[in-house]
């Protein structure tokens, strides 16, 4: 679970990740064999696996438990597509703590084995982890929660947030030091609370995501928030954050948008170019996948969909369309509500 595609992971870490499968009866060689790995290898005690072999035994114990908590609490599960449901209740946040306390308010209504208590100091924020009740609850669940949670707040502002520290009110396991290396901050055990520090001035942070960015980012969530940000934000990714929280459909010219961004618009030009990109694709790029998500939407009309994405005339909407996706938008819709030609 690291930054790098590279990176491995223990498998004295991956047990202990999985610990909540093992409690119900699913052995690590064959979680490994149905998840299209080798088996042989979970027997090798000194063996680590790829960031994206881990992905793929979470996403097997998920679908077996039917528990996005991958069974760490014994008695209680997260149905999947809680994680989803929360993510669309928080995305019209207007800033982090905003989207933390929905976010905390949303697991409340489903009685999850932990409680989230987000609290300011001065000038720090504390987001506190702690149990519902007594029950059989692995400590991992802990570290679970503390690595999605700003994983997710990262994505949800566009930039990567370090705590200041991070403590755990257990012993540190064995494989403490390979949870401590997904962060750049001191990762402390046994403290007197779970907790998460961090400057109160992330809480003031706008959210860089909309709910297009979210539907891209929910197909493999998973596989993102573990990835996390291998590189700083280019600049690709900075126009198209911009323009989708700030301009809606109604796009800025190129002196506007540079204007925003503090340079010039032949520097910005050429980064672009460097990126292998275009203002004007980022653009179609930005109406194709609005123009997707308002058909996936059988309430809307086609000519409702035209008027919304900006075009006076249906017969614009279309011709437009056809050209980014080389389909039209009535065989598009057929396409994602499952429909036959």
């Amino acid at each position: 679970m690291s930054v790098s595609q590279t990176h491995t992971v223990s498998l004295t870490y991956v047990e202990r990740l999985l610990a909540g499968a093992a409690r119900q009866g699913m052995s690590l060689p064959e979680l490994f064999a149905h998840s299209g790995l080798d088996s042989a290898r979970a027997n090798e005690r000194n063996a680590r696996i790829s960031s994206t072999e881990l992905i793929r035994l979470m996403q097997e114990v998920m679908r077996r438990t039917g528990d996005e908590f991958i069974g760490l609490a014994a008695d209680s599960r997260s149905k999947p597509g809680t994680f989803s449901m929360m993510a669309h209740a928080v995305i019209n946040c207007a800033n982090l703590e905003q989207a933390i306390r929905r976010s905390s308010a949303f697991y409340e209504l489903f009685e999850t084995p932990t409680v989230v208590d987000l609290s300011v100091n001065q000038h720090e924020g504390q987001l506190n982890l702690s149990l519902r009740r007594d029950e059989l609850v692995g400590d991992t669940i802990f570290e679970l929660m503390s690595f999605v949670s700003v994983r997710f707040w990262s994505w949800l502002v566009g930039q990567r947030l370090s705590p200041l520290v991070i403590e755990f009110a257990f012993a540190p396991p064995p494989s403490a030091n390979e949870f401590a290396s997904l962060f750049r901050c001191p990762v402390i055990y046994g403290a007197d609370h779970n907790v998460i520090r961090f400057p109160a001035s992330w809480l003031s942070l706008p959210l860089a995501q909309t709910p297009l960015s979210l539907s891209r980012f929910l197909k493999d969530s998973l596989a993102q928030i573990i990835a996390g940000r291998s590189r700083p934000m280019g600049l690709a990714e900075q126009v198209r954050n911009r323009l989708s929280s700030d301009y809606g459909n109604a796009f800025p010219d190129l002196p506007e948008l540079c204007a925003s961004l503090s340079m010039t618009p032949q520097t910005l030009r050429r980064h672009l170019k460097e990126e292998g990109t275009s203002y004007q694709r980022i653009k179609d790029q930005l109406r194709e996948e609005a123009a997707r998500f308002y058909l996936a939407k059988p309430a809307l009309s086609i000519d409702e969909i035209a008027l919304m994405m900006g075009f006076s005339e249906a017969s614009a909407f279309h011709r437009a369309f056809k050209k980014w996706t080389g389909q039209t938008p009535a065989s598009c819709r057929r396409h994602l509500l499952g429909l036959s030609e």
